[in-house]
This record gives C-alpha cells, structure tokens and sequence, in this order.
C-alpha cells in the first residue's frame, strides 16, 4: 500500500487498514515527521527528521516511538515533538552518552551500523520506487527480506558482515526449505541492499556477507513448444471455462510479453489505429515502456476479450484489459492446473522465442518483440518505436502465422476450435460484442466491420 497522510487519533489508527504485505506509513497531518509505520503485526510510532551536524544535514534518522497498542497518541505526539527537537539540535534522542554515533541509526545507514530493516527500506525508497521498478519487482525483494530474513530484520548490517559464516548457514538452509532458486535469489538481494547501504556508511566492510555463499548452480527452463506441440496446447486451452482466462494465455503465447505485464494491460492502452499494445511499466520500470505490434490474430484475440470483459465483468472492464473478480480487478493469478493447461506463463515466453526463429525471425528482432535489452553500443542507435508500424509488425505477423498454420485441419475438424477459432467464429464474436453508443473510436469500429 502507498503511504497515507490522516490526523493519527486512537480511533484512527484503530480503523487503518492491514497491508497485505509490507507495511506503509500513516503520516500526521498536524506534527510534520510523526508518524505510525503500519505493519501485518505491529503499528509502530515513529518520528523521522534530518540531523544536522555544524549547520549542515549530516543525515535522516528514523526514530521508534512505541507500540500504537501500549501507547495513546497523546502521549506518542508529545514524545515525539521533544524527539524532534533534538533532532533539530543535533542530537540523537535515543544516543549513549550523548553520542549521536551509538544510538538507533538513521533511515540510510550514515549514523553507526544500519540495521537490516533500516538499510532495506532505504533501497526500496531510493532505489526501487524513485526508480520506477514494477510492483512484481518489488514484491520479489520484499518477500526476501520480510519473509526470508525476518529474523535478521533488527541485525545490524556490521554483525553480518563480521559473521559471513551466518550467512552461509542460512542460504544452506534456504536451499533446503525453499529450493535453490529461492536460496540464490534472497542471498542476491541481501548483497544488493549491503552494497547499497555501504555507499553511505563507509564503517561497512568492503568485503560482502553474501561473499561467503557458496551459490547454487541455476540451468534455464526449457519449458517451450515447438510446432508440433501447439495443436494439442491449443485444444486444452478451448477447453478453459473462463474465455478471458483463455484469451489471456493465447495472447502470450502470440506476443511473447511477460504475464505480469499483460495483466495491469488496459483497454486505453489498446491503439487499433497504429495496431499496438503500449506496455507502460514492463519489467525495468516505466523507461523500459514499449509498444506491442500487433498481428491480426492478436487483433481479434483482444477484440473476443474486450467482448468477453464487458459481459463478464463488466465493471472491472472499465480499466483492464484482462479483468477478472480479485483485489486488483484484473487477473491476478495466470497458473492453470497442469492437468488441464500444460503451458502457460514463462513457458509461453519461450515457445515465442523457439516459433520466432521457425518464422525465420532474426535474433535482434525477437528481442526487441520482447523488450530484452540489446547488447553492444550499436544497439543505442536503433530507435525502436520507429520500427514498430512497419518491420517489427510484419516479423510479428510472422510468429502469429507459423502457430495458426501449426493448427493444420484442427481449425475444421475440432469442434472446439471451430466454436472458437474457426472459420466465421470471429465474425460472431464481433456480431456480439456489445458497448454502450460512441465508445469505440472510428478505427476500432472499422476493424469490427472488416473482422
């Protein structure tokens, strides 16, 4: 959740609402730095202001208050104006022997040894968010640190450091309980956050915790199809229920985008005009923004979900592409049964990958279809939106016609891909589809007419 601004009262804090994961600040809107970090378990009083060292901002220090359960906010509001008064001085409120150096450390790790927590959310403020890193970026690091490492969330970074043989023992221990993926993954975002928080607390030691791991071998998936695997995929696909969720998986397949990126799609995203999918927050963030060239077969796919969303979930349609009835209002979560879906996801994502190099798509092209980043210094020179009406277009027609022509006599022989696929199925898709007057725009019912 984002962070909120309220007049904090006993009742107030009562009736925040619990982050499903995180936590987020509910910031006071008459005492500026006061606020209450709001967790899945505690809510927490806190203050937060610069120190200042001989008239200049030596540093942003976050103080804790007290529990919001064992102290009112009267009294939390008092303690914190004198906390902030002595911040404004120069002094630590929480400091031994006057010692600004040894009390609790600030937000950034430049005032003594930065605890884990400390260091973590300074990364997520600073290099995360102002970033622009997507929510599913985010949401992996976040479970590292607050799942993963809980029980680290109050070691200081330096007792880590000196201990490297703690380290090593927990990412044996991960690899055991959660897989060694996940171990090298968490041990990865510690190393991150160390480094990050080493830039402004040069006490560190050079040397990393997550030196001493000895990382697990990783191997690439190879989970894609080939052509002689689409036509027995496309049939257990038909027989999905749900037609967005089938729409969703076959429009992955023709795209090759990541699910995560397709499921905050929106219909105002949809250009039928230019024939694209704008991709406005990718993995990356939103400088990696793209456009998705659009086959014809894509076409439909989304005319049949747009069709689909406005009957089914006609509200949640309003902003997504892909709606569905979670939270969120879109799909939320794209796994199938392997039972009846063997494919989906990543798998998607590299059978794009393996169909683009039968349809004769060159490697630099297939790249840029999937937003990789390209390397070498030429790749700098390519501009790639001017790419996408005319030669990225036609080599993603390419892809869309090798996995259609994989189909062979299915599309007149399987009841199912008739109903769906077939000849003349569009055709009564389109028929069917159904919008309030004067909310399509003239090419898009330009399309419906020629589909």
């Amino acid at each position: 959740m984002t962070d909120i601004r309220i007049a904090l009262s006993d009742k107030a804090i009562a009736q925040l609402p619990t982050p499903e994961d995180g936590w987020y600040l509910a910031r006071d809107t008459e005492l500026k730095g006061f606020f209450v970090v709001v967790g899945r378990r505690k809510r927490t009083f806190t203050v937060q202001g610069d120190l200042r060292q001989q008239g200049k901002r030596a540093s942003s220090i976050r103080v804790s208050i007290g529990d919001a359960r064992e102290l009112t906010t009267r009294a939390a509001r008092a303690i914190a104006k004198e906390y902030l008064a002595q911040i404004s001085k120069g002094q630590h409120p929480k400091a031994k022997n006057g010692n600004s150096e040894q009390g609790e450390t600030d937000r950034n790790g430049a005032v003594g040894a930065a605890t884990l927590v400390q260091a973590w959310q300074r990364y997520l403020e600073v290099h995360l968010i102002r970033k622009g890193r997507s929510e599913k970026t985010i949401s992996g690091y976040r479970d590292h640190v607050e799942r993963l490492f809980s029980e680290w969330l109050d070691t200081p970074l330096l007792d880590l450091a000196n201990d490297p043989a703690r380290v090593a023992e927990k990412h044996d221990q991960l690899t055991k309980e959660n897989g060694p993926y996940m171990a090298n993954g968490s041990m990865r975002t510690l190393r991150a956050i160390y480094n990050h928080a080493r830039r402004t607390n040069r006490s560190l030691p050079r040397d990393n915790p997550a030196d001493a791991v000895d990382w697990n071998q990783e191997e690439r998936r190879n989970t894609g199809m080939g052509t002689g695997d689409l036509k027995e995929w496309f049939l257990e696909l038909a027989s999905l229920d749900n037609p967005i969720r089938r729409e969703f998986h076959l429009f992955t397949l023709l795209c090759g985008s990541r699910p995560t990126a397709l499921q905050q799609a929106k219909p105002e995203h949809v250009n039928f005009r230019r024939r694209t999918l704008h991709i406005p927050k990718p993995k990356g963030g939103s400088k990696r923004a793209f456009d998705i060239p659009l086959s014809r077969e894509m076409i439909l796919s989304l005319i049949r979900v747009l069709r689909f969303g406005r009957q089914m979930r006609p509200s949640q349609a309003q902003k997504w592409l892909f709606p569905a009835e979670s939270a969120s209002g879109h799909l939320a979560e794209t796994k199938e049964d392997r039972d009846r879906l063997s494919k989906w996801g990543n798998d998607l994502r590299q059978t794009f990958r393996t169909i683009a190099t039968v349809a004769g798509v060159s490697e630099f092209d297939a790249k840029l279809l999937m937003n990789h980043s390209i390397p070498g210094v030429n790749a700098g020179y390519v501009t790639r939106h001017k790419l996408v009406e005319d030669h990225l277009r036609s080599q993603q027609q390419a892809i869309s016609t090798v996995v259609f022509s994989a189909l062979g006599k299915s599309l007149t022989e399987q009841g199912a891909l008739i109903n769906w696929l077939g000849h003349g199925a569009s055709r009564r898709a389109v028929t069917q589809f159904r919008l309030e007057p004067n909310t399509l725009s003239q090419e898009q019912e330009r399309i419906r007419q020629a589909a």
